[in-house]
């Protein structure tokens, strides 16, 4: 169906006639005298006159329907009734870039393997809401929750490590969610949180947090990454590391423990992955039945003959002047020579 999304601008449609009346009125006491043009000239100009009014009003018409916005509403879309509440907050501490994963066969650092993982999580979500939340130094809320998951995918795929500090701020990161729940009437309140260290910024203690969690409903599923062991070259040849030994699984079980979540260990993608049917368990909470129109945006099209049409008007002015001042001379009639 085609709309207009701004239906109010149309009333500037009369002001060119406003416009040309004034005019007119003006011009009643007297006739202006252009000197040096012919009376040829003069009705050149006067025909081009009534000829550029109509080419004006013809561009000032395409782009007051530019304004107006003019759209293209598909057939009604009924959303979901039925989905989970989910808020992610993924780590972007300085440790996050270190490179021990593997995907595909090929070593990457951390936060490249959730980017990756996490990204087809988002994407099994139909129905769900998904929310984004970004720490390290401190948290920041990046999407709300949302059935645009594409969105939310984006904006992880944009997120860098580093864009928010170095250091990691669990206790913030679940704070903010919480914070984020109490919005919402009908929800079962999920939050998966994925980091490889221990709480060292932030105003808030992760173990208080997790108690405040916990009394408004919140389950969180804490999430571990980083490999066990990862070689090395040194002076004096190659060792094996532990570049997990700043993770706090302690920490991290304990919050989820007491939330009524479950610890996920993730050194690889496969154990990474196995949230997927933990999060598929849960229960799906009952919502209103939305619906949407997809719409489609038309007012370039108006835009674009505005501006051929300006281009005709300037063009007709050019012939104007040129022929004002080169007139073509009348015949004169031949008579009989004595």
């Amino acid at each position: 169906m085609l709309t207009v999304a701004w239906p109010l601008a149309l009333i500037l449609l009369p002001l060119p006639f406003i416009f040309w009346r004034r005019q007119t009125v003006q011009a009643e006491g007297g006739r202006l005298q252009l000197p040096g043009i012919s009376q040829t000239g003069k009705a050149n100009i006067t025909n081009h006159s009534r000829q550029s009014r109509k080419r004006y009003w013809l561009m000032w018409s395409l782009l007051v329907l530019a304004i107006a916005r003019p759209q293209w509403l598909g057939d009604p879309i009924e959303l979901p009734s039925q989905g989970r509440d989910l808020m992610l907050a993924v780590d972007l501490s300085g440790s996050m870039q270190i490179e021990d994963m593997v995907i595909n066969g090929k070593v990457v650092d951390r936060f490249t393997l959730i980017q990756h993982v996490v990204s087809e999580f988002i994407e099994r979500r139909k129905g769900d809401r998904i929310g984004l939340i970004l720490f390290a130094d401190h948290a920041y809320l990046q999407a709300p929750l949302t059935q645009d998951r594409r969105s939310v995918a984006q904006f992880l795929k944009e997120a860098q490590i580093g864009l928010v500090g170095k250091q990691t701020a669990i206790g913030e990161s679940i704070a903010l969610a919480v914070k984020r729940f109490d919005k919402m009437d009908e929800s079962n309140r999920v939050l998966i949180l994925l980091t490889d260290g221990s709480n060292n910024a932030g105003n808030i203690d992760p173990e208080q947090a997790a108690q405040i969690a916990a009394n408004r409903k919140v389950t969180i599923y804490t999430v571990g990454v980083g490999a066990d062991v990862m070689e090395r070259r040194t002076l004096f040849g190659r060792e094996r590391v532990n570049p997990s030994m700043d993770l706090d699984e302690n920490q991290l079980k304990h919050i989820a423990d007491v939330t009524h979540g479950r610890y996920f260990r993730a050194r690889n993608s496969q154990e990474l992955e196995q949230i997927y049917q933990e999060i598929d368990k849960l229960e799906p909470v009952s919502r209103d039945q939305l619906s949407y129109r997809p719409q489609a945006e038309l007012f370039y099209w108006p835009l674009a003959l505005a501006l051929l049409t300006s281009i005709w008007i300037a063009l007709g002015q050019l012939s104007l002047f040129s022929r004002t001042k080169n007139p073509v001379p009348s015949a004169t009639p031949r008579g009989d020579v004595r």
